[in-house]
């Protein structure tokens, strides 16, 4: 039987003898919203845990305004936020030179003005002053003090000093805090590297033992930025596999973005009873699979289901090959995945914690990785280069044999394996 995978902007696709039936992993069928555009209006009019918008920007009168964006890696549909942004904007007499975007690059490269029209569009960047947050740029960034851990707490000064704070965001599955979206526009977006760095050190724990979001202290520590850094209002959407608005929530910087959670849960958290011994997956096409940074997440998804000793088969183009260079650096190294996982352990190292998530897989697993790099680039993240998906799946039929179980996930970087409770 024929099956098909995303990659890059197009797609490949591979077969498997008929007497092998792979289980399918997706997420459920919630259909787009009909108007898109008319429920991101309802929603900045009836928001979440705060006043409506337009009440709140009239009775606070802002000079300044700021806007946190994604980048470029995070697929948001703008076309379905911008559109009713500005009209409140233009009801409350806002004028575009009070508006700036920042964009919540966390430790990603900045942005292009090029990938500034591909993102957010020709209006967007004429109308508006747009810039790049950067997390180590002493200058701009300022301390707030200290978490509840003890952590330093030092963000974008703009944020801090901006009469109004407005975060765009889109809420998925993230491989340790949880969920995407609503607080994660601040920490990690637009904090110091070094606040990054001290809060994701504990993905080392909590990649073994995920906890419930609720009581997940990287994302509780998120949700403390947000609050302490006092943002005004979100606007968070949830899009399915195919990208199509399903959910708009807005307002408070927790309860609207909690409200999207338990949408994006209930499709994306797809249930399974026993582990499989091969699972074929894709990083969901571009922007997901830009780099292999981003493409781990599809990895990462896949080991959920996959049992030691299985094999993990994953299309993902990576024409930016890498995507941060600390994660590069330390892949260069060549070292075997335990001592990476020993190394990272012991002395955390921010962009070298995406190491770690390929290591770790590779150090139980198999792992096929299908893409544009070569076939030594190929090992420096523990995987095996195939030419195509197919060349990967003879290989895997050839060493489990045809009693193997399978499992097919169209949409890797999206869909969460959880196992059932017994």
């Amino acid at each position: 039987m024929q099956y098909e995978l995303a990659y890059g902007k197009s797609r490949v696709s591979f077969s498997l003898p008929d007497e092998i039936r792979p289980r399918l992993i997706k997420p459920a069928a919630l259909k787009g919203l009909a108007s898109p555009l008319d429920e991101t209006r309802k929603a900045l009019r009836a928001p979440i845990g705060t006043p409506p918008l337009p009440d709140m920007l009239r009775a606070k009168k802002p000079k300044s305004i700021v806007v946190v964006v994604n980048d470029i890696t995070r697929p948001t549909p703008y076309d379905v936020m911008f559109p009713p942004l500005l009209e409140i904007f233009a009801e409350a007499g806002v004028r575009d030179e009070q508006v700036t975007l920042i964009i919540a690059t966390g430790i990603h490269d900045p942005h292009t003005e090029a990938q500034n029209l591909e993102v957010y569009g020709e209006e967007i960047v004429r109308r508006f002053k747009i810039i790049n947050h950067d997390g180590t740029d002493k200058a701009n960034l300022v301390n707030l003090g200290k978490f509840a851990s003890g952590y330093d707490f030092i963000v974008n000064r703009m944020v801090v000093e901006a009469d109004f704070l407005i975060t765009l965001g889109v809420v998925m599955p993230h491989y340790f805090a949880g969920y995407s979206g609503g607080r994660k526009s601040i920490l990690p977006g637009m904090v110091s590297k070094e606040t990054v760095a001290l809060n994701h050190a504990r993905m080392v724990e909590l990649m073994d033992h995920m906890p419930p979001i609720d009581e997940n202290p990287v994302s509780n520590e998120m949700i403390e930025a947000a609050r302490q850094v006092g943002v005004d209002f979100i606007l968070n959407v949830v899009t399915n596999d195919a990208r199509e608005t399903v959910c708009v929530t807005a307002g408070d910087v927790h309860k609207a973005w909690r409200k999207a959670v338990d949408v994006s849960a209930s499709m994306f958290e797809v249930p399974f009873d026993d582990y499989a011994d091969v699972c074929v997956t894709c990083a969901c096409g571009r922007p997901r699979d830009i780099n292999a940074y981003q493409a781990q997440k599809a990895l990462d998804h896949a080991d959920h289901i996959v049992r030691p000793g299985g094999t993990i088969i994953v299309a993902a183009e990576c024409t930016d090959k890498w995507g941060e260079n600390v994660f590069e650096e330390w892949i260069s190294r060549r070292w075997e995945p335990a001592r990476v996982m020993r190394e990272l352990k012991a002395h955390f190292v921010l962009g070298a914690h995406k190491a770690y998530a390929f290591a770790k897989v590779a150090d139980e697993k198999e792992v096929y990785w299908i893409s544009s790099l070569s076939e030594d680039e190929s090992s420096l993240i523990w995987t095996k280069k195939s030419q195509t998906v197919q060349e990967a799946v003879d290989l895997a039929v050839a060493k489990h044999g045809m009693n193997a179980s399978w499992v097919y996930m169209p949409d890797g970087s999206l869909s969460l394996p959880v196992r059932k409770t017994r």
